[in-house]
């Protein structure tokens, strides 16, 4: 499977968006491109928003294999990086729109939690939303998508390369959500 060069110009224009950067805490210090906080290890703040279908399954995502970290991954959560002009909720709903094409729904905050990886420092922000119409995928980012019940999303874990930001991001809310589908 090659990448386009569409995916390719994409992620060139990804890795220069002006990011928020924080610190420990969660404390604003600036912004840089995405791609120098990523090879310097500083601090981002990222979006996690958890797709359920009325009927209670989540929606699952392939990436594209030009992503910058897990390439070819699945991905349990639409979301990404909050810009550097931007709220954890306007990221939110900028990143649900541009990735999988649901707009106008309503956004249910949860919890934020720090995520510390090689080349994967976060300040995730989890938020859940209810969509039953149909997904309109970000060619460059969202290879396929899919809905299915959260049981089969965590046997499929095991088996497959899913992104380790998102599962604990689901893991946090699976925790902390009484009665989720």
């Amino acid at each position: 499977m090659s990448v386009s060069e569409k995916e390719v110009a994409h992620r060139a224009a990804s890795d220069a968006e002006l990011i928020a950067w924080v610190d420990r805490q969660d404390q604003l210090l600036g912004s840089l491109p995405r791609a120098e906080l990523r090879e310097r290890g500083l601090i981002g703040r990222g979006t996690y928003i958890l797709l359920f279908n009325s009927a209670g399954e989540l929606c699952v995502h392939r990436r594209t294999l030009s992503k910058a970290i897990y390439p070819g991954y699945w991905d349990v959560a639409a979301g990404g990086m909050v810009q550097a002009d931007e709220s954890y909720v306007e990221s939110a709903a900028r990143e649900l729109e541009e990735e999988l094409g649901v707009a106008g729904v309503e956004l249910t905050a949860h919890e934020q939690f720090f995520f510390d990886q090689p080349d994967n420092r976060l300040w995730c922000a989890v938020f859940s939303a209810v969509w039953d119409g149909p997904l309109k995928l970000q060619p460059e980012e969202v290879i396929e998508a899919r809905f299915i019940a959260v049981g089969q999303v965590l046997r499929e874990t095991a088996e497959k390369p899913y992104c380790p930001d998102s599962l604990a991001a689901l893991k946090r809310y699976l925790g902390n959500v009484a009665n989720v589908p």
